[in-house]
């Protein structure tokens, strides 16, 4: 069975503890389950030149790895048949009933449109293919994200306080044509929110509720939610301000995620924690079972949560424009190894705030790091979380 190195366990502790020491990252933990051995660090401080250092137990905002969660919930709704992934959204999400398709999907939202060919089915919402999202390789600015932007309907870094409630959210989604046809082509962040509020109204109850009783719960994840449980346990978020450099709080602990919002994001709107994740991720890697032997998901949900479904190849739209990563149900897969890090049949995502989680079942592996430090573009995260996968996956021994 795979196990770590213990020599290069402490090579990896030392990389990244120097990442906080220099300043390269304000505060970062990090954990590394290889079938049940656990390995966890911490470095830095949660706010830079004060307040009190990363604990295993810190709460960062974990942004876009908030999707897998939700995806999970929705499946767990799939398995009851409450949702089946291949009936329209219609009879839930009205205001997305009978859309129009804008001709130049890079072009202006009041140029010409043509009737959609056929509704947003569940598959579509859950695979990032109902026709409304970010486009990787659109120039920007993009059309659709400014005008969300002026809508209120956060279509950049979360911003938990600013949208209305679910259904003022949708409604105003509602008023906006899609850029693709149903079901043609992957674009990113917003199948995540509507996914949140597809899930409430199936269940009949708010996604906060759904996620806590569905997931939560069973799993122990008592960390995790839409607002801090314990702001002395938040730290900051920061961003590198563009003309000097230098990182600048983006939000502080007493910010976004200070209270509960209006709309909870089912895209990028959870606070969680380093064992909160591993305990989601070690469910999976279960085939969809609580420590306690009680089945969330099952096997074959799993399996299809966590399948490619996009079909990817070099140059067709999706995560990687290499096509070395396809899109499962709410959740990036791996489709072969480009470096020292996650091997094919590898599963998971990043926070753009800072984070992230994969599970890799050939090697029994949960690994999680959290950051306080954004992105500085869709795919560029802080050089801590890259070494992390480095030096986790040269640790590995059997």
């Amino acid at each position: 069975m795979p196990t770590f190195d213990p020599t290069r366990l402490a090579r990896l502790r030392d990389v990244l503890t120097r990442h906080a020491d220099e300043d390269r990252v304000g505060g970062l933990a990090w954990l590394a389950d290889c079938d049940g051995r656990v390995e966890v660090g911490v470095a830095g401080r949660l706010v830079r030149g004060e307040g009190r250092p990363v604990q295993r137990d810190t709460l960062f905002r974990i942004s876009s790895m908030t999707k897998p969660i939700v995806a999970a919930a929705a499946l767990s709704l799939v398995e009851e048949c409450r949702l089946r992934l291949d009936d329209p959204v219609d009879d839930l999400l009205p205001e997305l009933a009978d859309r129009r398709v804008l001709v130049d999907p890079r072009g202006h939202l009041d140029g010409p449109t043509v009737p959609a060919a056929r509704p947003i089915l569940v598959r579509d919402v859950l695979t990032f293919r109902l026709g409304l999202g970010m486009d990787f390789s659109a120039p920007w600015p993009q059309p659709l994200l400014e005008e969300m932007s002026g809508l209120q309907l956060a279509s950049g870094p979360p911003q938990p306080q600013l949208p209305p409630p679910p259904d003022e959210w949708l409604r105003r989604l509602g008023t906006l044509p899609l850029l693709h046809q149903p079901g043609e082509r992957w674009l990113y962040d917003t199948g995540g929110d509507v996914l949140g509020v597809l899930i409430s109204r199936a269940a009949g109850q708010p996604l906060d509720v759904v996620l806590r009783e569905r997931l939560f719960e069973p799993l122990g994840m008592a960390d995790t939610g839409f607002a801090a449980r314990d702001l002395r346990r938040l730290g900051a978020t920061y961003a590198l301000d563009q003309a000097t450099g230098e990182p600048v709080v983006w939000d502080p602990p007493e910010g976004q995620w200070a209270t509960p919002p209006a709309f909870p994001s089912g895209s990028a709107g959870l606070v969680s924690t380093l064992d909160d994740l591993r305990a989601f991720g070690r469910m999976l890697l279960d085939g969809g079972r609580a420590p306690d032997g009680s089945k969330l998901l099952s096997r074959v949900a799993v399996e299809a949560m966590t399948t490619d479904q996009l079909g990817m190849a070099p140059g067709v739209p999706g995560p990687t424009p290499d096509g070395s990563q396809g899109w499962g149900f709410g959740v990036g897969v791996q489709l072969r190894r480009t470096g020292i890090g996650p091997g094919p049949g590898s599963y998971g995502w990043a926070g753009g705030l800072g984070s992230v989680w994969m599970n890799d079942p050939a090697e029994r592996l949960v690994g999680v790091v959290l950051t306080t430090d954004m992105f500085s573009g869709p795919t560029a995260p802080p050089a801590a979380i890259h070494d992390f996968w480095t030096g986790v996956y040269a640790a590995l021994d059997e």
